[in-house]
């Protein structure tokens, strides 16, 4: 049995300027050299940790692959408890619509989404001690979701086993714990089963304890087997796009934005925000969840936000505008909408959660900062901290109302300013709205600001 993994060559090259060149460039897999195998082939492919969007873009491309070069089977490697639902949806989708021969081989996990996705392939294999099952939707502060998200998984979930010729009941109690299926799940309880009980009901076809044995099964241990694997600059867009990634990326857009107009100028602050919004837009982007649309109303909402601070300063329309599309553009790059056409409540319920929790934590997290930063002894070395006022002993400029009153002689004419000296003093003046003469008599009017005012005496 021979195996190998793709080239990365000229995709490592693309990795290094990928963030910086995000918003002018795209990443498409088909102009990724790798190396063609011979027709026939068999294709792994992983299906490990969080299931998310990029997890998806990259089964996309083993299947498009796979397709291609005319593979005789792919079998999907399932270690995971789960993820984001819309992401499992869409792997079902590619899956079902799929005309290759697609088996599962579970290996430890297949929980929630996993679930979903193995339901979705023809044959499931499993190894001994690994689990399926438990796939009702959590929202993101980890409660179970509306009856409404739940429904739509209930009814997915039974779609995709009807599909593939597996009893809709069981996939439904993996959602639903009231489903009762005598002597195997009771009321109030989720399904789960192990390798055994999997067998024992028909839902897997059969346990081996690796790939290895699976494909001598198969008889494909005489093919070329491909370990479809991640490039590794999928491997950091999938961690940059993590829901958790994503809010502390927010936060980083938003404390720093706050902080910035603040203390209006290019600053270390305004560096951090930019630097999270590249990070948070860089990835979405690439995998097509964040659109050019998107990103530009990002960059006006930030528009406006400075025209608020540096043109009419107060709190109006402009200022309203720009919080309002930078957290909508932010908000709406981590759906996965196709222009204006946006998914079903029931499927952006995840991203409405990362938003939601987000906003409070932005608050809580600048009211703390505003709090307790101006103690912090590195953060003094940054940011003037104590008061620069004339009750703390300091000026703008040396005090002249000594001179309030006083006569003296214009040394040089006032056209209006000039010179004259006061008791052997000499002072730089001006006139009050008139011309002196040089050698005329002056007095002092005024020495409100920094200046001497005088007007001519007689």
């Amino acid at each position: 049995m021979k195996t190998f993994k793709p080239t990365k060559a000229r995709f490592f090259s693309m990795a290094g300027i990928m963030l910086m060149l995000s918003f002018a460039m795209g990443m498409n897999a088909d102009d990724v050299d790798e190396y063609i195998p011979e027709p026939g082939a068999i294709y792994l492919i992983h299906v490990e940790g969080l299931i998310d969007n990029g997890l998806h873009k990259y089964i996309q491309r083993g299947l498009s692959q796979a397709e291609s070069n005319q593979a005789s089977g792919i079998i999907l490697y399932i270690d995971t408890f789960g993820g984001l639902v819309d992401a499992a949806d869409n792997i079902r989708k590619d899956l079902l619509d799929n005309d290759q021969l697609i088996i599962s081989f579970i290996d430890k996990n297949a929980a929630s989404a996993g679930a979903l996705i193995a339901l979705a392939t023809d044959s499931i294999y499993m190894a001994p001690g690994s689990s399926i099952g438990a796939a009702t939707v959590v929202d993101g502060s980890g409660t179970y979701a509306s009856e409404k998200m739940q429904s739509y998984m209930r009814g997915i979930m039974r779609a995709t086993a009807e599909a593939t010729g597996r009893d809709p009941e069981v996939a439904e109690a993996m959602v639903d714990e009231r489903v009762v299926i005598e002597g195997l799940v009771e009321d109030g309880q989720l399904l789960t089963l192990s390798t055994t009980e999997a067998l024992g009901i028909g839902l897997a076809d059969g346990s081996f304890r690796d790939v290895d044995e699976l494909l001598e099964y198969m008889e494909w241990q005489d093919k070329e087997l491909v370990d479809f694997q991640e490039f590794w600059a999928e491997s950091v867009l999938r961690f940059l796009a993590n829901p958790v990634i994503t809010s502390l990326l927010m936060l980083m857009m938003l404390g720093g934005l706050y902080f910035e107009l603040q203390s209006p100028g290019v600053g270390f602050p305004g560096a951090i925000s930019g630097v999270g919004a590249l990070l948070f837009f860089a990835p979405m982007y690439i995998m097509g969840l964040a659109e050019s649309w998107e990103i530009l109303l990002f960059l006006l909402g930030v528009g406006l936000l400075l025209v608020e601070v540096f043109v009419i300063p107060g709190f109006g329309v402009p200022g309203i505008a720009g919080i309002t599309l930078v957290i909508f553009s932010m908000g709406a790059s981590i759906i996965g909408n196709v222009g204006l056409r946006f998914p079903e409540m029931h499927q952006i319920t995840q991203a409405i959660w990362t938003m939601a929790i987000t906003l409070i934590l932005g608050v809580g997290m600048i009211a703390s900062m505003i709090r307790y930063l101006p103690e912090n002894r590195m953060f003094n070395k940054l940011v003037l901290a104590d008061q620069t006022d004339r009750n703390h002993g300091y000026t703008s400029s040396d005090s002249k109302d000594d001179l309030m009153g006083l006569e003296g002689v214009a040394l040089t004419s006032l056209r209006p300013a000039g010179t004259v000296l006061i008791q052997e003093r000499r002072v730089d003046v001006v006139s009050v709205g008139e011309f002196i003469e040089k050698g005329a008599q002056v007095k002092v009017v005024d020495t409100s600001g920094s200046r001497v005012m005088v007007s001519r005496v007689g």
